[in-house]
């Protein structure tokens, strides 16, 4: 596997010399957080499409499809459906409010109530998605390396964590694009072509499995609905999401980029499932998991080099998704939690070079240091599919009412909001206890509670004072900022 080690190698080294690149550009907030809002359409599409599609939507993507067949896409296409939705109606909304996270959006529409709450939530989720991230780097190295689980984890963790420290957002952008390109060959054009030439074709594939295995809803309504109600919505609310939406160099950007992107996921998570369920004839006595189909249909059907290639591919899958995650962490850790202890207002605009300088600095460190936690926690924590569904249900139950009521529905109130964030969480905390982590329950009650409660708080309470709705107007519309009024002209190579 000589060649296939050097391929792996030199792909790590590339994305730590584009983090090396990105510490070079990261000269203001904005340039370290957002990338300086200056993504255009190529860019925003693959970079997007890039942080969506981690290692549950390949490794566990192609999973699924070994154990339910064609209807084992669904998990990925509705995060597909998610970044549709997301594009089309709301993200030229979002891209206007010139935010650098999901708290400052509340505190805008809200006047300010519901900001410390929801960003810890937030900081749960989004460090929970890092932690998961970072544990699949494990099931990669086994196969390339034969190494231990702790240093697997710490060899793949530690790399996302200098090019993210070392670059913020553009280090990122860069190495997102890299990896989609890589992935999209890796995945797509070449282990797809190749595990369904290995099954016999899809003529051989239907005679040798049950029929339930080509039935599009074959893994079950419920099963589906569940997948909608988290990964769908999930999508819309998310901070590492919307992180991506806000580097978009304007409205259109975000919203026809999202578009491709959210497309380009509907056909991975088809291309996915078909990889699965080719394993399943190639594999039919069955396999430990049904997650490890994906490495064991590389390691045993790709010749050498292009072996490399598909790891180096679900290497970027994880990689991205890890590294989006780690700086939508940090800078809600950042913003929304340790500057409000501070008594500082997030949006506080910093003005001088000095102060710019400081708020790249301090965004850095907090990076370092929620990456550190992130590879020792990944190494002590075992279940991962708990933790990913504990951080889920949280965000979709405690933040997808007050952020999706702010955007759509002028009642609501900031009272009506932060007792629909605490009523949703708690909720949702209780429902698990009672019910089980990955029982359904938890986040339809969860979510129905924080519906109510906040549709009922919001009218028994005064509206929001007509000074705060007039200037979330303002920022809707693309106005009411410094930033908007003094934003540079982007160069048309970083751009594109």
């Amino acid at each position: 596997m000589a060649v296939d080690y050097i391929v792996i190698v030199l792909y790590l080294a590339g994305m730590l010399a584009m983090g090396w690149w990105g510490m070079r550009r990261a000269k203001s907030k904005s340039d370290f957080l957002v990338a300086g809002r200056r993504l255009g359409p190529a860019m925003y599409s693959g970079t997007m499409a890039a942080v969506v599609l981690g290692g549950a939507s390949t490794i566990g993507g192609v999973g699924l499809g070994y154990q339910y067949g064609l209807s084992g896409a669904w998990m990925v296409f509705t995060i597909g459906l998610g970044i549709l939705a997301l594009s089309l109606f709301f993200s030229a909304r979002i891209a206007r409010l010139k935010v650098y996270t999901v708290s400052e959006m509340l505190d805008l529409r809200y006047g300010g109530s519901a900001g410390m709450i929801s960003g810890i939530v937030m900081w749960a989720y989004t460090l929970m998605l890092v932690v998961t991230s970072t544990i699949a780097y494990a099931t990669i190295f086994d196969v390339l390396f034969d190494v231990p689980r702790w240093l697997a984890i710490v060899i793949g963790g530690s790399i996302v964590v200098a090019y993210s420290t070392l670059g913020g957002m553009w280090s990122i952008t860069i190495t997102d694009m890299v990896q989609f390109v890589v992935k999209t060959i890796g995945v797509l054009l070449i282990l797809l072509p190749v595990a369904v030439v290995k099954a016999g074709g899809f003529s051989e594939m239907k005679a040798a499995l049950p029929t339930s295995y080509f039935d599009p809803l074959g893994i079950g309504g419920e099963t589906i609905f569940t997948y909608v109600l988290i990964y769908t919505f999930g999508m819309l609310i998310g901070q590492d999401i919307w992180q991506r939406v806000f580097t978009a160099r304007n409205d259109k950007v975000a919203r026809w980029g999202g578009t491709v992107s959210g497309v380009y996921c509907l056909l991975y998570a088809i291309g996915g499932a078909v990889i699965g369920t080719a394993a399943k004839v190639i594999y039919p006595k069955g396999l430990g998991q049904a997650d490890e189909a994906f490495a064991q249909i590389v390691k045993d059907e790709l010749p050498v080099g292009i072996r490399g290639l598909v790891l180096a591919a679900a290497l970027a899958a994880v990689m991205s998704t890890s590294s989006g995650a780690l700086i939508a962490c940090a800078t809600v850790a950042n913003n929304d939690i340790w500057k409000r202890l501070r008594g500082i207002r997030p949006d506080t605009a910093s003005g001088a070079e000095g102060a710019e300088h400081d708020e790249v600095k301090g965004n850095r460190i907090f990076i370092l240091v929620l990456g550190v936690v992130a590879i020792i926690t990944s190494i002590i924590l075992n279940n991962v599919v708990e933790a990913l569904t504990v951080a889920y249900n949280l965000l979709v139950a405690g933040l997808l009412v007050p952020i999706l009521g702010g955007l759509i529905w002028k009642r609501g109130t900031g009272t009506g909001a932060l007792a629909s964030v605490v009523v949703g969480g708690l909720s949702v905390i209780g429902l698990m206890m009672k019910f089980g982590i990955l029982a359904n329950e938890p986040v339809y009650y969860g979510l129905s509670a924080s519906l109510v409660v906040y549709v009922v708080v919001s009218l028994a309470t005064r509206p929001t004072d007509a000074a705060v709705l007039a200037h979330w107007r303002e920022r809707l519309a693309g106005r009411g900022t410094a930033e908007s009024a003094s934003e540079p002209a982007a160069p048309v190579a970083a751009a594109q």
